[in-house]
């Protein structure tokens, strides 16, 4: 092959190349700029939809950490924005206190993931999310029992003046 051809060549390819990243660019672009617009009913949407994934891989019966290292491989692979265990302080007056509680599945900074793995989600439950949403000033919280036979069954949608 002489010498001119080959650069062609890659030239081509390097066209190619950029091509593919600028397209990859421009979608992910537009996917962060919809994901701002996400309301709180959006994301609650397929953040269900990951969670019945799931659970109709899973199935009952598996420990928390199980479901929720799941769901956040779910979540992260839709695209959406997650933390797994996040610090969430207590603020009283003005004392910062490191209090140990933590949130499950932190979603685009808008959704709280409670998850459970018991045989009925109780009041002490739906106590603990109300308090997460509201030392949060979250606005929308689930709460997702994975220890049912259908996991419609076990989901709590808890809204805090949403």
């Amino acid at each position: 092959m002489n010498l001119p051809l080959k650069k062609i060549i890659l030239f081509i390819t390097f066209l190619f190349s950029f091509a593919i990243f600028a397209d990859n660019f421009a979608t992910s672009a537009l996917n962060i700029f919809y994901k701002q617009k996400m309301t709180e009913n959006e994301l609650s949407n397929i953040i269900i939809g990951c969670g019945i994934k799931v659970h109709s891989a899973l199935g009952p019966g598996l420990l928390e950490s199980a479901y929720e290292e799941c769901l956040f491989y779910e979540l992260i692979k839709n695209n959406l924005y997650a933390e797994k265990q996040k610090a969430l302080p207590l603020i009283y007056e003005d004392v910062h206190l490191d209090a140990g509680y933590r949130v499950d599945l932190f979603v685009e900074n808008k959704v709280i993931i409670e998850i459970k793995s018991v045989e009925a989600l109780n009041d002490i439950h739906l106590a603990q999310i109300l308090t997460y949403l509201r030392l949060s000033n979250c606005k929308l919280g689930l709460l997702i029992n994975f220890n049912v036979i259908h996991l419609k069954d076990g989901i709590k949608r808890v809204a805090n003046n949403l």
